[in-house]
């Protein structure tokens, strides 16, 4: 038998090594595998001439063993290079149906692969101090306080129908906040139904973790919160014009509801318009106003009077009905009530401008007597951001986060308001008590916001409020101290 030469030996051995490698890997390794195998090829035309030295006879019985065994090597590669192939088809149609989870500012999420189906978990905590300075009626009491902690459920089914749950556990108890499903038809009429807010006024329907204050201002006091109903909504004109209208259960001013005890309901709408908002350089660009209203037929009975209690900032309660009290007995809703609230926003640079009226008006009773009572109430507030960023009504976000390592710092703002409102003079003495009931307030403020990043912000506001006396009693002002640190996502 020939003997192969020592470089021959090497070249099979290499050859054979490789090959065995490349039956044993995993699919996972396609890439590497590719590789080898081109590698292989190469080796296997150099092996097959070098069998040949000075023109060895192919009948040689190493030669043709050794031609056996590549032949087989050829083979074995044909068929994992074919199986490489199988793996990525498969690879692929798993990507199909594979759930994709991710997680970021936005929260934490899990999605089919085709975006039709996505479930999503997001969070807001407001963690706030109150306090009181030359509290000397005692009216106020220095506390830290949880004011919102409220878990945020969001899902989409087949593309189409977004569902929204978010509970509140603030004070150590329950409180459904939303819970509805929206079909999103078009981007021009969307469907929603269940709780949610109330299409009504302004600074209200502006999310809780995109507040520019701590608390929202007085006129937010005449507007429904979140009531059960039925809307239809959308955005027109490329954006330039949104709207909703719906009915709904109707609740107080300020208030929600889950239940009614009463056949009226109140019908709600709103129409606002941005007509410049496509116009990246123009100075109105940030220019909107709009407009939203309320009407309805609601009535009191027994120990629900259907009528509000109004607060301060600080959420001491400055003005109320009267109660059962006397031989006439409370006072209750009693007939229409409507709302309608102009508002509009100005965004520019670095300043942000937001203006407010809402007017609410009530039929009431007590005993025998009736009249219809207006209250009304107004805001104008503005901010500035001294890193330079541009505030909206949806807040500000900062252009890099903060990071000591970096230098960065986040964004600062600077805030501003001043708020009124004013009773109607005929609710007095007969439906309010005027030794206890402001016949008005107002307040302005002076605050810091610092977004750290777009999840953690934290604030600081100082609010005075003076009360205007519906009688010979006089209320003293409140100077409130509030803080709070915000985490979202």
């Amino acid at each position: 038998m020939q003997i192969l030469p020592w470089r021959r030996t090497a070249t099979v051995i290499a050859a054979w090594s490789l090959a065995t490698g490349v039956a044993s890997a995993q699919p996972s390794d396609a890439a590497a595998i590719q590789a080898q195998i081109a590698a292989l090829q190469q080796q296997l035309a150099a092996l097959q001439e070098s069998l040949r030295p000075n023109g060895a006879p192919a009948s040689d019985p190493s030669v043709r063993t050794l031609e056996e065994r590549l032949e087989q090597l050829e083979t074995r590669i044909k068929v994992l290079a074919r199986q490489i192939e199988l793996d990525k088809e498969q690879a692929a149609e798993r990507a199909k149906t594979t759930p994709q989870p991710a997680a970021g500012r936005s929260g934490f999420s899990v999605q089919s692969a085709d975006g039709q189906f996505r479930l999503r978990l997001r969070g807001l905590v407001h963690s706030d101090g109150r306090f009181y300075l030359h509290d000397t009626d005692g009216r106020g009491v220095d506390s830290f306080l949880l004011r919102r902690v409220r878990p945020v459920v969001e899902a989409t089914m087949y593309g189409l129908f977004d569902f929204r749950v978010m509970p509140d556990f603030a004070g150590g108890s329950a409180t459904l906040q939303d819970a509805y499903v929206d079909a999103r038809l078009t981007p021009a009429f969307r469907v929603r139904a269940g709780k949610f807010k109330a299409p009504v006024g302004f600074e209200r329907l502006a999310s809780a973790s995109e507040m520019t204050f701590i608390e929202r201002a007085l006129p937010t006091t005449l507007v429904p919160n979140r009531d059960v109903g039925v809307m239809v909504h959308g955005d027109l004109a490329g954006g330039t014009v949104s709207y909703a209208a719906g009915v709904f259960n109707g609740v107080v001013d300020g208030g929600s509801g889950d239940v009614d005890i009463q056949d009226g309901k109140d019908a709600a709408g709103r129409i606002f318009f941005m007509p410049w908002r496509a116009q990246r350089d123009s100075v109105v660009q940030g220019l909107g106003v709009g407009l939203s209203g309320s009407y309805g037929i609601q009535r009191g009975a027994g120990t629900s009077s259907g009528l509000p209690a109004l607060r301060t900032s600080g959420q001491a309660t400055f003005f109320s009905y009267r109660g059962d009290d006397g031989a006439a007995g409370p006072v209750l809703a009693d007939g229409t009530h409507t709302r309608i609230s102009a508002h509009g926003h100005y965004y520019y640079g670095s300043f942000g401008l937001l203006a407010e009226h809402v007017r609410s008006s009530q039929d009431v009773r007590r005993g025998t007597v009736t009249d219809t009572l207006a209250n009304t109430s107004w805001q104008i507030a503005g901010s500035w951001v001294l890193t330079g960023e541009t505030p909206s009504y949806r807040g500000v976000t900062p252009r890099a986060a903060f990071d000591r390592n970096a230098g960065t710092w986040g964004a600062i703002e600077l805030t501003a308001r001043y708020t009124a409102l004013r009773i109607d003079e005929d609710t007095f003495p007969l439906f309010a008590n005027p030794s206890s009931a402001a016949r008005g307030a107002d307040a302005w403020l002076a605050g810091v916001n610092w977004y750290l990043n777009t999840g953690v912000k934290l604030m600081a506001n100082f609010e005075r409020t003076t009360f205007e006396a519906a009688g010979t009693a006089r209320r003293r002002p409140e100077n409130a101290l509030l803080t709070r640190l915000q985490l979202s996502f």
